[in-house]
């Protein structure tokens, strides 16, 4: 073996310790590996205690996953270009975001078959359900805006102008929605029944807020930002608290109550853990060492399982004649090995 090689060896060994080192003192690592498979990116992780599901949007179609053994249970076919999901159980509707061509999938939860196509507006993305209007809002990013649906009809009610464009967002629970707003770095407050934006504040140090979480009971906001920041916000007084730091390329964000953890899942390879001391007071745990584009995640807080997308992604195309340096396809993912690792205590 040659000195360079050695080198290497060593340098792989001491790397592997310090990351074994660092989950061991994190105290989440990676219990279970889901070979879910399927063609296609992703997007939005979307588990469903109640139904023991996960709702994942991957590229012409949301993919459901039983949570208990990561077994497909069915698809909802015919989407163009899958972003979110929204779950109006009360209704028995499921609502699906199809960003290329503009509109909103109702279907049926228990059988997935589309039940309507609702308008929306360019660049449909991310999708929540606020059960005290019976409201649905799709973030719509390009259009800077959001549609407004009846969780029971499907019927649209209007197009709320947000002055920025969203990434995801949150309901409170108490008649009040929000979503961070990326270009402008803000967040912005949505009146749920009467559909109307009822106030906005900047996220301070946060730039480019786009994953969120809520946690309800202390009216806190948590941001996860592109600038490599967590930005935590009182909903109540509606300002910035603190931000904290996190990897980079942020796309999820989760908040447990019975733990009190902040999860920010980062494009960087990384999960970084945050705890709430109190509703003002937060600190960094660690990072959780996950692969390379794993930047989605899903939380069930009934279990306190986190459900992180994965695959193996090919080298990306190479720039066109002509392109800035840098300016490379984005890298696609290799068929049929995209999973779910369950990351849990």
């Amino acid at each position: 073996m040659t000195r360079l090689c050695l080198a290497l060896a060593t340098t792989f060994a001491l790397s592997m310790s310090v990351g074994i080192a660092q989950q061991a003192g994190v105290g989440y690592h990676i219990t279970k590996t889901y070979e879910i498979g399927g063609d296609g990116g992703w997007d939005y992780i979307v588990p469903v205690p109640s139904q023991h599901r996960i709702y994942i949007g991957r590229t012409n179609r949301v993919m459901v996953v039983d949570t208990a053994d990561g077994k497909l249970v069915g698809e909802v076919m015919g989407i163009k270009g899958a972003h979110g999901t929204a779950i109006a159980e009360s209704s028995g509707h499921g609502f699906a975001t199809s960003g290329n061509d503009q509109s909103i999938v109702m279907f049926d939860l228990k059988t997935f078959k589309e039940l309507a196509r609702i308008p929306a507006a360019e660049d449909a993305d991310a999708i929540i359900f606020d059960a005290p209007s019976n409201h649905v809002f799709s973030l719509n990013g390009d259009a800077h805006s959001s549609t407004v649906v009846d969780g029971t009809s499907g019927k649209l009610i209007t197009n709320v102008a947000l002055g920025g464009k969203p990434e995801y967002g949150a309901s409170a629970g108490d008649g009040k929605v929000y979503a961070n707003l990326t270009d402008t770095s803000e967040v912005v407050e949505i009146d749920a029944k009467a559909a109307t934006v009822s106030r906005r504040w900047p996220t301070g140090a946060c730039r480019q807020p786009v994953s969120m979480a809520i946690d309800t009971k202390n009216h806190r906001l948590f941001s996860g930002c592109r600038s490599g920041v967590l930005a935590v916000s009182d909903y109540r007084a509606g300002r910035t608290i603190t931000t904290l730091p996190i990897g980079m390329g942020v796309d999820g964000a989760g908040y447990d109550p019975g733990s009190g953890d902040v999860f920010a899942t980062n494009a960087d390879g990384t999960l970084t853990v945050i705890h709430q001391d109190s509703p003002d007071t937060y600190h960094v745990v660690g990072n959780v060492a996950t692969p390379t584009g794993s930047r989605n995640m899903g939380l069930d807080p009934t279990t306190h399982r986190l459900y992180v997308a994965a695959a193996t992604f090919a080298p990306p195309p190479a720039p066109a004649p002509g392109a800035p340096v840098g300016r490379g396809g984005r890298a696609a993912v290799v068929p049929g090995t995209f999973k779910l690792l369950v990351i849990e205590r």
